[in-house]
């Protein structure tokens, strides 16, 4: 019976090339994001919590305060973040220092899936063996995020933010194949079930030596664009001295407009939009952080 080895296994140069392989890979990345200055992931483990949203309009933020952004959606099979940063349809330039992304109407370079795409309906569906395909699966979605932060010629970015699909073993793979990461945004929402999920997440994090975790509370109340009254959506609040684990820090807390959702969806993020919204004003807040936190001003 033949015994699968494992990467701890193997000692020597293997006759497949595997493991040299991906240890070029992974040289071949550390190289490539050597020169951004700040590595920043939006997480959460939960779905449906506006991460991507928040995402494009923190890239939006930092853009309009003259940093050099760059944005890469990692969820390959829901990719939104180019729609929401006006991408969409761009066509991705290819060069010997590799592919050139997309630039949004406010600056941001982006990579996503989607741009990759001829069909916006189109299902991602990977050439593997129809036996056991979810065995590759894994190996190749890892495959194609290294490839997305690797083989793409960011540049001298100030900040890359990358945008990380729902689950915990989602943002455990990212950590795997990055080589540093400056500040990891955990995204939640007032409900206690999301809570208990990105509580998950943020232990994850802990365990992987994340030294700067911050935790982005959206939804966490509704303004009345009338007469201004804020109203709780889930009866309850973030209170930063009773969050998990008792070492992260609140960075923002969001109020809920379904503007900030139209908006975002029509490729038009609400805080440059309407930058005197309450919700973009609060955006803004956390724009601030993240700013002083590339300026080495905030930890």
């Amino acid at each position: 019976m033949r015994k699968i080895r494992t990467y701890q296994d193997v000692s020597h140069s293997t006759e497949s090339e595997l493991l040299e392989q991906v240890i070029e890979q992974q040289e071949r990345l550390a190289d490539r994001l050597s020169p951004i200055k700040c590595l920043v992931a939006i997480a959460s483990g939960k779905g449906g919590v506006g991460k991507s949203a928040i995402t494009a309009n923190l890239a939006v933020g930092l853009a309009s305060r003259g940093f050099k952004v760059g944005a890469t959606d990692a969820d390959l099979n829901g990719p939104s973040l180019g729609r929401m940063l006006n991408v969409s349809g761009a066509t991705l330039g290819d060069s010997a220092d590799g592919v050139a992304p997309a630039k949004s109407p406010t600056g941001v370079s982006v990579m996503s899936m989607e741009l990759l795409q001829s069909e916006a309906d189109a299902p991602l569906q990977w050439r593997e063996p129809s036996l056991g395909g979810f065995i590759w699966q894994s190996s190749l979605e890892t495959g194609v995020l290294r490839e997305f932060l690797g083989d793409v010629a960011w540049g001298d970015l100030d900040v890359l933010l990358i945008d990380v699909p729902p689950g915990t073993d989602k943002i455990k793979r990212l950590l795997e194949i990055l080589p540093s990461l400056d500040l990891m945004l955990l995204v939640t929402t007032p409900s206690e079930t999301t809570r208990f999920v990105v509580a998950k997440s943020i232990r994850l994090a802990q365990e992987a030596r994340i030294e700067n975790i911050g935790l982005v509370e959206n939804m966490e109340s509704h303004v009345c664009p009338s007469c201004g009254h804020v109203s709780k959506l889930f009866g309850t609040e973030a209170n930063e001295e009773e969050l998990p684990y008792g070492t992260v820090s609140l960075w923002g807390s969001i109020p809920f407009d379904p503007r900030l959702g139209a908006s975002t969806d029509e490729g038009r993020p609400l805080i440059s939009t309407d930058p005197t919204a309450a919700v973009s004003i609060a955006l803004q807040a956390l724009v601030e952080r993240v700013s002083e936190h590339i300026n080495g001003g905030a930890q």
